[in-house]
């Protein structure tokens, strides 16, 4: 009978903002008192624990603290790399946790013609087994040729970051297919930021969402513990919800009050320390994405105490202007575009059009350096418009 906990995708690192990287490790941190309090017999790591090989220190020193207390607890810790955090070279941070004494990594690869063979991690009758994940999901031609070095008698886990095909849905990706797999009694799965488990599959993660839609739909993180001695329902789901989520969804076709009716919106909603969810979509006829006045409303939604305002604009497109030209009858094609498009967008600049493109249409010299080439480049765009 064996008590473990299995997390994966933690992407320690990823967000750029810092409010919601702090989120992240302190779901991380959650997670890791959590398993100390419920004294489990050891934690699984399967893939993905930063979001890059090679982490800043800041991340770094903080991850550590936290290994260190779940070490000084006698609760050891296995673990794999995932497609972000794996190098092609085979050196990641990973091994310098691993030295450290840690953790262990349990990716244990050995070939033999045309198999891959998996040698086990042993401790107190469990055997441990795992493979990486690789970038574009190259793992997966590998996974067709793994074998594991038997261990009878034992509980077998079987640690994967990689896409299964019963867990895909309607991705246009590989995936290995289950029954080709060896047979484990647990696959801990990293990867797929998805809520799956069936027939002894799981993929835990992620810890917290790592982006802007994942927060939109999951609002929160997750892991498993799983606990061999509950027969009926061996699997828990751990949640982890740290902020509230307001989503805010506005589709437009121009930028006239756009910004005063957001305000508005928010200030008709309960924001204090909520992580606001901005989206604004739709194609603008009237208008442009720099019209919406952003900071005010981010000024307006930190006097309302909100924990911190995200937007996404990736589906704010502008309008393409469409300039018919009878390439029949012209005998000038760009001179002619850009009187039309002059009359149907009039502007100051328009009539330093021909000359700009002139300017750019120089080409890079024989021997002339790329660095050289586009200072001369810039230098002569510069002079079209005087500065």
């Amino acid at each position: 009978m064996v008590k473990f906990a299995h997390l994966a995708d933690i992407h320690l690192g990823s967000w750029k903002q810092e409010p919601l990287r702090d989120l992240n490790f302190k779901a991380f941190s959650n997670a890791i008192d959590m398993c100390i309090e419920e004294k489990v017999d050891f934690v699984l790591i399967a893939g993905d624990l930063f979001d890059t090989s090679y982490p800043p220190i800041e991340t770094l020193k903080k991850t550590f603290s936290k290994f260190k207390k779940l070490k000084e607890a006698k609760i050891p810790c296995f673990i794999i790399a995932g497609s972000h955090d794996y190098s092609v070279s085979g050196k990641t941070f990973l091994d310098v946790l691993e030295k450290a004494g840690f953790c262990k990594n349990v990716a244990k690869i050995e070939e033999k013609g045309e198999d891959i063979i998996l040698n086990p991690t042993l401790h107190e009758g469990v055997a441990i087994y795992g493979y990486f994940g690789k970038r574009s999901g190259l793992e997966v031609a590998d996974l067709r040729r793994v074998k594991l070095n038997d261990t009878p008698g034992m509980f077998k886990i079987f640690m994967l970051h990689t896409t299964i095909d019963k867990a895909k849905g309607s991705l246009p990706i590989d995936a290995i297919e289950t029954d080709r797999l060896p047979k484990a009694d647990y696959y801990a799965l990293g990867h797929l930021h998805t809520d799956y488990e069936k027939d002894g599959f799981v993929y835990a993660g992620p810890i917290f969402p790592n982006n802007f839609q994942e927060l939109a739909d999951m609002g929160k993180g997750k892991f498993y513990i799983v606990d061999t001695e509950e027969k009926n329902n061996p699997l828990r789901k751990i949640e982890l919800k740290l902020k509230d989520i307001v989503f805010l969804k506005f589709e437009i076709s121009d930028t006239l009050n756009i910004t005063e009716k957001i305000i508005r919106e928010l200030d008709q909603r309960k924001i204090e320390d909520k992580i606001i969810l901005l989206k604004i979509s739709g194609e603008l006829e009237n208008g442009k994405t720099s019209d919406i006045k952003f900071q005010k409303i981010e000024e307006f939604v930190m006097k309302k105490n909100a924990y911190f305002l995200l937007k996404n604009t990736h589906d704010l497109k502008q309008k393409e202007i469409g300039v018919e030209i009878d390439v029949k009858y012209s005998e000038d094609i760009e001179g002619d575009t850009i009187k039309t498009y002059s009359e149907h967008n009039p502007s100051k600049f328009n009539t330093s059009i021909s000359q700009l493109l002139e300017s750019l249409a120089i080409e890079k010299q024989e021997g002339e350096t790329s660095e050289v080439f586009l200072n001369r480049l810039f230098s002569d765009a510069r002079k079209v418009f005087d500065f």
